[in-house]
């Protein structure tokens, strides 16, 4: 099965419709953390419904932004997703540009306990009356292996940390010690892998930016507007910290000017790449190509000789 993998901005998405309507066979699925919720369309570039009515696209618009998702069932529904494309003689291809998830689907997972949702909103509660430093020193004091690895405002990773040492009284670090890890899914060997790295950085921030413009022309703080008539969402969910929502967030609270908002919704993308880029010269196996240098016909090219060489 063909992966195309990469950091935000750089392409994967127009790649792998392009391949899709060349072929005429394949199906999509998503690796994307953020297309998965509903209603956010405009701050994720979740492919348009005209899009999405040409080609098939799989994982996505799974479930509401006041629930969570997880490396964990995000390996269980890609597994599914193949398995279903498969069975109707279909090409899957996987695309995204969510890590965690591409490290899960390769290499396993840590076989941690899920926490219920009631301990998971009490954490939630507890850092907007404190703060996620306060809370990072809360864990320092429990379990300082796993505080040491964390910044002090990583919400979801000290939000995971605490809700695992409430549920079951031991530290993170003790339970990943103890449980060992999931196996690899059973896809992780049948990967080809190309990956789209750009080596101009400020090119790849040129069109961060100019996305994040567009986004906005397109309607992005309406979109937020009516999210946040959900009396149920607040500032610390994982969807409503996808990058640009947590930024427009505090702009429509008064916490930030308009212009001050745009540039941090920019720089926090920037750094989303940045990180995506880190992780990706982490992984093995993987076949580099810089989408500013090769064409999109050259990208295309080397995507269907990998299919055909899978097929």
């Amino acid at each position: 099965m063909l992966c195309i993998l990469g950091p935000t901005a750089s392409g994967k998405s127009s790649l792998a419709l392009a391949l899709a309507r060349r072929r005429g066979d394949i199906e999509i699925i998503s690796m994307d953390s953020a297309l998965v919720y509903r209603g956010m369309n405009i701050g994720t570039a979740k492919p348009t419904p005209e899009e999405q009515a040409e080609i098939p696209h799989h994982l996505i618009d799974l479930i509401d932004p006041v629930e969570s998702y997880s490396a964990a069932r995000f390996v269980n529904d890609a597994e599914c997703a193949v398995a279903d494309i498969r069975s109707r003689g279909k090409v899957p291809l996987l695309v995204g540009g969510t890590m965690l998830y591409y490290k899960a689907l390769r290499e396993g997972l840590d076989d941690l306990p899920s926490a219920p949702t009631e301990l998971r909103e009490a954490i939630a509660e507890e850092a907007r009356t404190y703060g996620w430093p306060t809370l990072h020193q809360w864990l320092s004091d429990i379990d300082i292996e796993t505080a040491s690895r964390l910044k002090p405002n990583d919400a979801q990773r000290i939000s995971r940390a605490l809700e695992l040492y409430r549920f079951t009284g031991k530290p993170m670090s003790q339970l990943i010690r103890e449980s060992g890890e999931r196996a690899p899914s059973p896809l992780a060997n049948r990967l080809i892998t190309i990956a789209l790295m750009p080596e101009d950085r400020a090119q790849l921030h040129e069109r961060i930016a100019q996305r994040f413009q567009q986004m906005l022309t397109a309607g992005f703080l309406d979109e937020v507007r009516q999210l946040m008539k959900d009396s149920r969402l607040h500032p610390e969910l994982p969807s409503m910290r996808c990058v640009g929502y947590r930024q427009a967030w505090d702009h429509l609270t008064g916490e930030t000017s308009f212009d001050a908002f745009v540039e941090a919704g920019i720089a926090a993308t920037r750094q989303l790449a940045k990180r995506q880029i880190t992780w990706l010269r982490s992984f093995p196996h993987l076949v580099i190509h810089d989408p500013f240098v090769s064409s999109p016909q050259t990208l295309e090219a080397i995507c269907l000789t990998a299919l055909d060489q899978a097929y």
